[in-house]
């Protein structure tokens, strides 16, 4: 093991060892293109050099801000000489953050903006307000059957008909959905806004929200900064005699 890494050469288990992983992850890296192709020994083991350890160092520092998909399709764009289009993926991840930003915000300014639950029945009905929500009416009656929504049914015609109250739950529910919280997380907080009258139960929530967004933006700029790095390190693309 010392003469592999004294002569520039590391096997699987060399790079492995830094993060924790296993030798058979750093083979799948390679193998989905994660880390740049290695060069084999007349036995057929695999050979690892100082640059592919560094691409495994970019590739873990940017999962924890792009998550694994991302992340991966950027260091294979850039295996494939496309470094635009990791450049491009990176842009993405970044107006997704600010999106999230932004629904945080509509999320607060909504909340802010509640009203008393009305007392007046309300005739909105399910296809006028999955439009509104950009939702189709199947994900409104699954909210349903989860408890975030309970619309009456006219006796007449067996219709939902939301209140706006339902509406209001509905807009909130839409929102945490937005941010990233599953139907069982968002259950209780609309069930203790309904009983508490209030909203004072998503404080903590909204906190956590905006923690985990700050973590988000942090983390991308890890990765930047380690991406960066790799870039600067790798060589340069093969040209062939015709360039």
């Amino acid at each position: 093991m010392r003469n592999l890494q004294n002569s520039g050469r590391l096997r699987p288990v060399d790079l492995a060892r830094e993060h924790g992983l296993s030798a058979q992850a750093v083979r799948n890296y390679e193998a989905d293109g994660i880390l740049p192709g290695a060069e084999r020994t007349p036995h057929g083991y695999r050979t690892y050099t100082p640059w592919h350890a560094q691409a495994l160092r970019a590739f873990l520092a940017l999962l924890p801000g792009h998550g694994h998909h991302t992340a991966a399709s950027i260091m294979q764009a850039i295996h494939r000489d496309a470094t635009e289009d990791a450049l491009r993926l990176i842009d993405e991840s970044h107006a997704q953050l600010l999106d999230d930003r932004h629904t945080l915000q509509a999320v607060e300014a909504a909340l802010h903006d509640l009203d008393p639950v009305p007392q007046e029945p309300g005739d909105t009905f399910v296809g006028p307000l999955g439009r509104r929500l950009g939702i189709r009416p199947a994900t409104l009656r699954k909210w349903e059957r989860a408890g975030l929504v309970r619309p009456r049914r006219d006796p007449q015609t067996g219709y939902r008909v939301y209140s706006a109250a339902d509406v209001r739950d509905a807009l909130l529910v839409h929102q945490l959905r937005r941010g990233g919280y599953l139907l069982e997380q968002i259950a209780p907080l609309i069930a203790r806004i309904r009983s508490a009258g209030g909203v004072a139960p998503l404080e903590s929530t909204l906190r956590d929200w905006h923690a985990r967004l700050s973590a988000r933006s942090r983390a991308m700029l890890t990765g930047a900064a380690a991406l960066d790095a790799y870039l600067d390190y790798r060589p340069a693309p093969t040209r062939t005699k015709a360039e």
